[in-house]
């Protein structure tokens, strides 16, 4: 684990995002640092997305990667005292999945990790992973004053 690292803390991911009710996709934050964050989605029968074939598209890893970077965000302003806010994602690069679909009962751990940032722009290193590599990508992102 990172320097900083929280493990034991709690936060609950609907208090650190802007989501609201169905699409708080995310389940649970597992550690965060101020530079990194671990989330956690399990996916059941009543995951938003889950389709008639009992899978969920890889596509959607962009948005559990966005709603991860969000709770980041949302961890970092808590940790102030201040409430979760709305940022944008601008764009990815490079999203690679390593297969096309996220299985009933999986269990994706969502990490992402800082790797610059200025002012309101930054860019973020993710990835899904169970117990091998799913996806990864770099998200930019803005969040305005």
């Amino acid at each position: 684990m990172g320097i900083g690292m929280m493990v034991g803390q709690e936060f609950v991911v609907s208090e650190v995002v802007p989501h609201k009710g169905a699409m708080v996709l995310l389940d649970k934050i597992l550690s965060v640092s101020e530079e990194e964050l671990t989330a956690q989605v399990t996916i059941t029968a009543t995951t938003l997305f889950l389709n008639e074939k009992n899978y969920v598209p890889a596509w959607i890893g962009i948005e559990y990667m966005a709603q991860a970077v969000a709770a980041w965000a949302g961890v970092q302003r808590k940790k102030v005292g201040n409430d979760a806010k709305i940022g944008f994602l601008l764009g990815t690069r490079k999203y690679t999945c390593y297969g096309s679909k996220f299985f009933l009962d999986d269990v994706l751990n969502i990490h992402i990790t800082r790797k610059y940032q200025e002012s309101e722009l930054a860019v973020f290193d993710c990835k899904i992973s169970t117990n091998e590599l799913l996806a990864t990508a770099a998200l930019n992102v803005y969040q305005p004053k």
